[in-house]
Formats: C-alpha cells, sequence, structure tokens
C-alpha cells in the first residue's frame, strides 16, 4: 500500500495511524508544493514548470523557508509512485484529502498522473466529517495533522476507489484552474476550486495591521488565527512585501535577520496637499 498526503504534518500523523494498525502498513509520499498560490498554466511542461520555480524562489526569499525550495521535487516523487506501481501490480493508492485548497488543489495536480493505474487508486476525502478532538468534543477539522490518531481508524473506512469518469473529469478541471492561472484557488465547498486574483486576501491582512509598527510575526499570527485564511504564513508575508512596493504598509528592519526583525504598520496618508 502507498499512502500519498499534501503536508509533512499529514506525514507525520500517518505514521502514527499505521503503528495503531499495522493493516494500513505502507510507504507515505508527501507532494509537498502547494498549488492553491502561485502560477500553474501549462505545469507539465518544462516552460511552466520553470516559471513557477522562479515565483517561488522570489516568495521564499529571505524566509525561513529559503532553503527547502531545492527539496521540493514533486516530479521526482510522482516518478517514484508510478515505478513503484509498475514493479508491484498488487499494491494499491490511497490518497488522503482534507477539506482545504491546499489537499484539494494537489489532488487536482495529481490525478491525471496516476491514470495509468485505474482500480489501484483509492480516496479518501475528509470532507465536512465531524470527528472527536482531545477534549471529547465533535469538530469538522480541515487538515488531517487535526485528527487524532486513534480518530483515523474510522476514516479508513471511507476509502473509495476513483471511478472512470473521475479520471476523465477531474484532469480537467486542473486544465481549467490552470488556463486561469490566477494567484490564489480558494476551496467552496466539495472539490469546487475558484480562482482568485493575488490580492484576494489583502484586506484581511490590512485590518490587522496597525498606525503603529508591530513585529511581523505577531501580525501573522493575528491573521491567521483571526480569519482563519488557510494561506501558509510565507504567501502572507510575500503578500506584505507586495503592499509595502504599493506604498500601503511602511517596513523597518533587516529582511537577512529574518521576519522576527521585521516590524510593519501602515503607510500613513500624504496630508501635503492638504489646504
Amino acid at each position: 500500500m502507498i499512502h500519498i498526503v499534501f503536508e509533512k504534518a499529514n506525514v507525520d500523523i500517518l505514521q502514527k495511524v499505521i503503528e495503531l494498525d499495522e493493516t494500513l502498513e505502507g510507504e507515505i509520499f508527501e507532494i509537498k508544493d502547494d498549488y492553491a498560490v502561485g502560477p500553474i498554466d501549462n505545469l507539465y511542461e518544462t516552460e511552466g514548470y520553470q516559471e513557477r520555480k522562479n515565483w517561488w524562489k522570489n516568495v521564499l526569499e529571505n524566509s525561513v523557508y529559503e532553503n527547502e525550495l531545492n527539496i521540493v521535487d514533486d516530479k521526482l516523487t510522482i516518478h517514484q509512485i508510478t515505478k513503484y506501481l509498475e514493479n508491484n501490480e498488487n499494491e494499491i493508492v490511497w490518497i488522503w484529502m482534507a477539506q482545504n485548497q491546499h489537499d484539494v488543489c494537489g489532488y487536482y495536480w495529481l490525478i491525471s498522473q496516476l491514470k495509468n493505474f485505474q482500480g489501484r487508486v483509492e480516496v479518501l476525502y475528509l470532507n465536512n466529517l465531524p470527528f472527536i478532538n482531545e477534549k471529547g468534543l465533535i469538530f469538522y477539522p480541515e487538515h488531517l495533522h487535526e485528527i487524532q490518531a486513534s480518530e483515523f481508524l474510522k476514516a479508513k473506512k471511507l476509502a473509495r476507489v476513483i471511478t472512470p469518469s473521475e479520471f476523465e473529469i477531474d484532469p480537467d478541471e486542473w486544465k481549467k484552474i490552470g488556463t486561469e492561472n490566477s494567484g490564489i484557488r480558494i476551496l467552496e465547498g466539495g472539490k469546487k476550486i475558484a480562482s482568485k486574483s493575488e490580492d484576494y486576501f489583502d484586506k484581511d491582512i490590512m485590518s490587522v495591521i496597525t498606525q503603529y509598527f508591530l513585529k511581523l510575526t505577531k501580525i501573522l499570527n493575528q491573521i491567521i488565527s483571526k480569519s482563519k485564511l488557510n494561506m501558509s504564513d510565507v504567501f502572507l508575508v510575500h503578500r506584505v512585501k507586495i503592499l509595502a512596493l504599493e506604498n500601503k504598509l511602511e517596513i523597518q528592519g533587516d529582511w537577512q535577520k529574518g521576519w522576527k526583525e521585521i516590524e510593519i504598520k501602515k503607510m500613513e496618508k500624504d496630508s501635503s496637499n492638504i489646504d
């Protein structure tokens, strides 16, 4: 059995699940890129792939993730998966997804590349399903790693084979999204992805920034916790830099010394033309 997930934290929780249920024993592969942001047009070709890599290089500059760019190679991961399946004809694939645009966009990017293995690819989409948290309360997880390992034992019953029609329709959905090539993709429910411009969340960013300098790390915590954007911190920082270039924010500090050294406030309006 092969397991495919879309976040590093999901790898960790799935390893704990396998310790509880050895019938799930198998290799875990992580699709590392976040296909919910950035350019994705013509991504299976060299030109589109390089455009995306250059975009990420710019976004990750001076971030804590800058050195991770060279270890994100989903094309190699797909090669490893397909080779394994070719050499082991009785093996199956389980694709694990939670209800967020990161997982669903990763699924759309992935699915056409597994078309030769129809009948051996199953999906577990935990879409709008209740689970019990550590306090014994019911909640609806947006990420797999939010679920307790013991609760995953119930989730495995949801595995179903991806149908031939899905192998036809879902790659077409990815083509449509790729042609739109927007800066952001959000999940509107089910597997419906909507394309939005890259500035779509700027209003949420501006809403927590004041006229006084605040630490970037504090601002990120407020944005993520209050607005529940389901956007990565590195993408939010990228937008902060863009807003500064547009003279909407003022930044002080040295980016090369890390995010902890950066402070941000709203740009004061120019009153020079006021009588």
